[in-house]
């Protein structure tokens, strides 16, 4: 696939945390990349994912929501998001539909009048809301920014979400493709690993411990052999004793439910069997410390 009729770019993804970007985001990519959970800030790097057809390519960068940080790893997660939007070709600013914007949606709005790229307001969530009501929701955004385009979906019911691909490729420019035909994503195997665990004990572990969780992947080796088997041995860090405790559960009955359900995910991503491993260790204050940030794959220098 070459020649001067192919475009490629770059497209963020941004919207305040628990708007179903990543979940727009694997649907388009057509597999599962970035993790979702119905906690918000689960996104914490830039993820990197590729989309290839016949007309080129468009790389999508899932930012970490634009919010008010209250530690030093929500500033690395800001920084990220803010840094994003001045490097790509053009913007999908993901919305709930309502006719209320708040706070966070307008600092949102106002990072977004300063950069000089065209933005494509995606209202998601439209299964959630009467057909009447996406009208006015349109509407009231369309006051804050002059848009290149408006696209009501649905990302989880798959509804609308046809429309967004050739919307995108309108505003890239022409040029040869950044990655090989068959790549989907930059992160590193052992990233999506780690997050892949982190999702698990997410959607597993109750509102008790928010995002205070991170996941090491200690080792992850494939064995020679017929099967190929990966061994994997995986740390879940939290920071208090109280959490270990809950993440373990009754006869360690929640960190046999983590591993079992990441297990699974795994061995589909791996496309071979895992003997996954995970135990609980307890860095107090970890989102706190810069030293530790970095350790668990947040570092600024990679921004």
């Amino acid at each position: 696939m070459t020649g001067p009729q192919l475009k490629s770019g770059f497209a963020a993804i941004i919207g305040r945390p628990n708007v179903g970007k990543s979940t727009l985001m694997n649907h388009l990519i057509g597999q599962k990349i970035a993790i979702t959970s119905n906690k918000p800030q689960t996104t914490r790097n830039r993820i990197q994912t590729v989309y290839t057809d016949e007309r080129g390519q468009i790389v999508f960068l899932d930012t970490p929501g634009i919010h008010k940080a209250k530690n030093k790893l929500g500033e690395y997660m800001v920084e990220v998001a803010k840094r994003t939007l001045r490097e790509v070709d053009c913007i999908l600013w993901l919305v709930e539909p309502g006719t209320f914007i708040g706070a966070q949606e307008m600092k949102i709005a106002e990072e977004l009048q300063s950069i000089r790229v065209p933005v494509i307001l995606i209202i998601n969530k439209i299964d959630t809301v009467k057909r009447e009501e996406i009208l006015p929701a349109i509407d009231r955004y369309r006051k804050i920014i002059d848009f290149a385009e408006i696209i009501p979906c649905s990302a989880l019911r798959h509804q609308n979400t046809e429309e967004i691909i050739p919307c995108i490729f309108k505003y890239l420019p022409y040029g040869p493709m950044f990655y090989d035909p068959d790549t989907v994503t930059d992160q590193p195997m052992r990233q999506i690993a780690s997050e892949i665990i982190r999702e698990k004990a997410l959607h597993a572990l109750s509102d008790e411990i928010p995002h205070g969780i991170a996941v090491a992947i200690d080792t992850m080796k494939q064995r020679s052999g017929r099967e190929g088997i990966w061994d994997i041995d995986a740390t879940i860090i939290c920071e208090k004793d109280s959490h270990k405790g809950i993440i373990i559960g009754k006869r360690g009955g929640m960190l046999k439910k983590i591993g079992s359900n990441a297990r699974y995910e795994l061995e589909k991503m791996l496309e071979a069997p895992v003997n996954l491993k995970l135990w609980v260790k307890i860095k107090k204050d970890w989102r706190d410390s810069d030293y530790l940030i970095r350790n668990f794959g947040y570092d600024k220098k990679e921004i």
